[in-house]
Order: C-alpha cells, then sequence, then structure tokens
C-alpha cells in the first residue's frame, strides 16, 4: 500500500474507484467519493475505525467529491483541488510541513447557516481536546452508556453532573488554534485570520468533542455558523466566496509546538501563494471614535460588516467581517482588509462606556488596494441630558459581572440561579445580581427617590439590555408591585439557544425601553420588579444591564 511508502515530495494519485491517496514524505491520506481515511501518519493509522475526514453544510450535507487535480504545482508545494457540486476543497501540501493548508471555494452552495470540515479520528490515539479556554480529557466513552439524553448531544449521569458537546465551544475572534491530541500524536487547526468566519466579536461555535454514536474523537472547523448560539439565519454565499486558507498541522500532542506553529502562521498572513487577485487584494482602516460629550470611546468594540448596518452582525454571513477594540483615547486600526465596501458598527464594551447603550454606525466604507483608510475622528452620538438613578451592570452585550457570567461554558447553570432575589441600590452590587433569570418567582430592585428630583423632571426612562433570550420563559416588569410597565417573552423576542447549550456570556443582544411617568414614582423607597411567570427548564433571560435615567 502506498501508505506504507516514503514519498518525498507532495503528491496526488488517483487509486481508481473515485479515490486517491495525496500527501508527502510525512503523512498521506486516502479520500474516497465523501470521506477521507487511513491518516498514515508517525508509522501508523490516526483514523482507523474512525469515519475520517469530511466536509459539509447545514447538518449532514456532506460534499460528494467528483474529481481531483493538481492546480498549481511548485519546487515547495502542490495545490489539489477536489470538486463538488456546490464548490472546491484545497489542499495545499508543502514538502517536509506535517499537514496541509486548507480552503474552499464557493460554486453554488445554498443559502446555508453552517459550513465546516472536520476530521473525526481514533479514540484511542487521540484522547484529549485543547481549545483557548479548555484543556483536558475528552469524555470517556463508557460514559454515555449509562446516561440519560436530555437534548442533542446532552447527557445527564448518574450524579446528576452533564456531559455535551457545547461545554468545548468558544468565540472564534478570540481562537489561538483548536485540536486534539494523546500521548503521541496532536492534530490541531489554526487560524491566523478570522475574515472568513460569520459574525462579529460576540460569533461562537462548537469546536472538539467526543462523539457520541461511535466514540469517535471529532475535531471541528467550523468556519461558517449563524445557528449554534444565535437566532438561526441562512446566509446567501457568493460564487468565488473563499473560506480560509488555515493549517490543519500534525505533531507529537505537544501544546508548546502547536503554539510556536500558530505564531509563524500570523507571521506569514496574508499567505503569498494563494493565487486569487481578490485574497491577495487588501487595504488597512483607522479612526478614532469620541463620544458627543468628548470622552473618547475607550475600548470600544468595533466591527467592519455588512453595508447595511441594519442587518444584526450575528446575522452577517455572506461576506467578510473584521473586528477589533477601540484604545484607550478611542483609536483603533485594521490591517489586510480585502478591498470591497463595509459598514462600520461600534458599542460599548464595558469598563469606561458602561454606561453607553447606544452604537455607533456608518455605511459606505471603502477600502481600496494598498491604501489606508482614515476615517479621521468619528463623533458616536449618546443622549445629553440624561441622568442616572441607578444601573445594574455594564452595557457591553454580554453578561460579564453578573453572579456565573463568563464562567466556563456548562449545561444547565442557569437552573442554578435563584428563584427570588433582592437587590438594593446602594447596597448591593452587580456580583449579587445574577447572570441569568430562569426559574419562577421575582428579582426586586429596591431604590430611593428624592423628592426635589421629582420636581424637577417629568420622565423616567428605563432600559433594559439582554444578553440573550432562550425561550420559553416570560417575565413580567412591574413597578411598586401594581403597575405593568412590560412583559417579555416569546410574543415578543425571538429565541437563540445560548442559555440551553452551556453559554454563560452572550448570545442575541436585544434591548427595550420603558417610559416612566414621575408620578407613578414615590418620594423616597420604590421597588422595581422583575417577575417570572412562564418557565422552561434551562432558559430564560441572559442579563446585560438595566439602567433607570432622569430624562
Amino acid at each position: 500500500m502506498i501508505q506504507d511508502l516514503v514519498v518525498a515530495t507532495p503528491f496526488l494519485e488517483h487509486v481508481g474507484n473515485g479515490s486517491w491517496i495525496f500527501g508527502n514524505g510525512l503523512w498521506n491520506i486516502t479520500q474516497g467519493p465523501i470521506y477521507a481515511t487511513k491518516l498514515h501518519y508517525d508509522g501508523s493509522d490516526a483514523i482507523g475505525a474512525a469515519v475520517g475526514h469530511y466536509a459539509g453544510y447545514d447538518g449532514e450535507n456532506n460534499l460528494q467529491w467528483q474529481s481531483a487535480s493538481i492546480v498549481t504545482q511548485t519546487d515547495e508545494y502542490i495545490d489539489i483541488s477536489f470538486l463538488a457540486a456546490e464548490g472546491e476543497l484545497h489542499w495545499v501540501i508543502f514538502d517536509g510541513l506535517a499537514g496541509s493548508y486548507q480552503y474552499f471555494v464557493n460554486h453554488a452552495l445554498p443559502d446555508i447557516s453552517i459550513f465546516r470540515t472536520l476530521f473525526r479520528l481514533d479514540p484511542i490515539r487521540f484522547t484529549s481536546g485543547r481549545t483557548y479556554l479548555k484543556d483536558e480529557p475528552l469524555p470517556d466513552f463508557s460514559m454515555y452508556a449509562n446516561a440519560t439524553k436530555v437534548q442533542d448531544e446532552t447527557w445527564q449521569l448518574a450524579n446528576g453532573s452533564f456531559i455535551t458537546k457545547y461545554d468545548w465551544s468558544n468565540y472564534v475572534r478570540e481562537r489561538d488554534f483548536n485540536g486534539v491530541y494523546g500521548h503521541e500524536t496532536g492534530s490541531w487547526y489554526i487560524h491566523p485570520s478570522t475574515d472568513y468566519f460569520s459574525g462579529n466579536h460576540l460569533s461562537q461555535t462548537l469546536t472538539v468533542h467526543r462523539e457520541s454514536s461511535t466514540g469517535d474523537t471529532v475535531q471541528l472547523n467550523v468556519v461558517q455558523d449563524t445557528s449554534h448560539f444565535q437566532i438561526g439565519v441562512t446566509t446567501a454565499q457568493p460564487k468565488g466566496k473563499i473560506w480560509g486558507p488555515w493549517l490543519w498541522y500534525l505533531n507529537n500532542g505537544s501544546i508548546t509546538d502547536a503554539a510556536r506553529q500558530q505564531k509563524e502562521e500570523l507571521s506569514k498572513w496574508p499567505y503569498h501563494w494563494l493565487n486569487d487577485t481578490s485574497y491577495q487584494s487588501r487595504g488597512s482602516l483607522t479612526g478614532s471614535l469620541r463620544l458627543s460629550d468628548d470622552r473618547p470611546a475607550s475600548g470600544a468594540a468595533v466591527f467592519l460588516g455588512d453595508t447595511d448596518t441594519s442587518v444584526r452582525p450575528l446575522a452577517q454571513g455572506s461576506n467578510y467581517y473584521y473586528s477589533t477594540y477601540a484604545d484607550d483615547l478611542g483609536y483603533f486600526s485594521i490591517p489586510n482588509i480585502r478591498t470591497g465596501t463595509y459598514g462600520l458598527l461600534a458599542w460599548s464594551n464595558g469598563d469606561v462606556l458602561g454606561g453607553v447603550y447606544t452604537n455607533f454606525t456608518r455605511s459606505d466604507i471603502v477600502i481600496s488596494s494598498k491604501e489606508e483608510t482614515a476615517l479621521g475622528d468619528l463623533n458616536w452620538v449618546i443622549p445629553s441630558t440624561h441622568t442616572s438613578i441607578f444601573q445594574i451592570g455594564d452595557f457591553d452585550k454580554k453578561a460579564i459581572g453578573f453572579k456565573n457570567g463568563g464562567a466556563p461554558y456548562q449545561h444547565g447553570l442557569a437552573a442554578l440561579s435563584p428563584a427570588n432575589l433582592t437587590y438594593t441600590v446602594g447596597k448591593s452590587n452587580s456580583k449579587d445580581w445574577y447572570y441569568a433569570q430562569s426559574n419562577l418567582g421575582t428579582w426586586d430592585v429596591v431604590f430611593a427617590i428624592k423628592p426635589a428630583d421629582r420636581v424637577s423632571v417629568r420622565t423616567a426612562l428605563l432600559t433594559l439590555s439582554l444578553a440573550g433570550y432562550s425561550q420559553s420563559a416570560g417575565m413580567t416588569i412591574l413597578l411598586n408591585d401594581d403597575m405593568i410597565l412590560g412583559v417579555l417573552g416569546k410574543e415578543n423576542i425571538t429565541s437563540d439557544p445560548t442559555l440551553y447549550r452551556s453559554g454563560t456570556t452572550s448570545g442575541e443582544w436585544h434591548l427595550f425601553q420603558y417610559e416612566i411617568a414621575v408620578a407613578l414614582l414615590h418620594d423616597g423607597e420604590n421597588k422595581l420588579s422583575f417577575r417570572i411567570d412562564r418557565y422552561t427548564l434551562w432558559r430564560g433571560f441572559l442579563w446585560d444591564s438595566i439602567i433607570l435615567e432622569w430624562v
């Protein structure tokens, strides 16, 4: 068999029956019509009885390869294109590199929410998973046999704890490298750029896990996801759109070596060897955000996305996307942007801007090749006459700062929030408020109003910012026990899966505002209540911030 031969240079060989073998002197793999198997590396098969490598979209719509050819060949590498009806998956194999660069070029994908490639590998050889958030053994396959399945890919053990693939999720734009490894072998995905990922800073998706039906070790490479942790949408994919290149990298299981390789890839990106004009045509963007009260927009989240800035950032997935944060003076810069026209959005990332709940938007940002688009000073308009009565939590579209907010991904955590809670303004702090409200009961905010304030103003404004909502929980908002200010639930909020898929930080952001006539507020003590009157296990409201202010 060719897997047992040492072929020094990169190669592709058609072996009939819709199958090909390709690789170099360090590794080789056999590609069939759908699955690639028999990954020969370091003297043995790293896939074994597992399913192998494949690519697809939206569930099990796996691509079927019709042909393969070398489209570029140099003294250093070959670029192999595997062609399917939907597009072409490229493997770029360099001499002496354990692994391969990969990228996918769209030809005819339908509107999609998810696109991914992945390896399902030998579970004996690959026993642990590693992301930037988590590095530990994968659950042993035997654990699933005596566990109770409670929802998709989620099981409850006899001791009450849970195992789920969602616990291995993370934010795609914060990653360094993801992979699976054992004592002798590591398999890693390294993305030196995230410009081909959908969504903004808060886009999150799956990474690695144990396949519950077979025990395979799963190494996921989800490069498009507008579904798993947000309101599910499909987006059109332009012909010629490229996902990648990323590096699939093999080593002896060393995380230190994978980290070294990741730094090397960062230094080489954008890759000079990709022969695509639109990929190579890039410019840069700079600007300085300043609030209308003359404060710099310190630490603001900055997103370069679709020209239609009315489209939710997490629902954007047709084009290329860039994210960064402003510095202390509000200055931001984004290098190596594909040329084209974009929309710019910015919002508070908490801290200095913790009281700012408006967004900055600007359309028609033009990026030209080899040029810097300098936007100069940008004026971010915020309300100028509002005076805060109280605020709980910073506005940052995340549950950070609350009890359990930002905790490691874990299933069922929302159910541990109390049913009833009293928060007293001036005595309590954000850590006394929980990240998610789920159980039947009432959370009260007790606050005081000075008589002088009631004389000088006529209206108060209550602003509620939710970092996410998972149906079918229902909430009634009351003032002083009997005045209903509003009702929130599945009737007026579209659900996202974050809370029941182990998320503790963010899902889809929602903002609600309610005007309160000053006559409804008492001199002295008042009470604002959030009453959960419809309950579904593991669902509920993911909090971002609450502010009451005079307007």
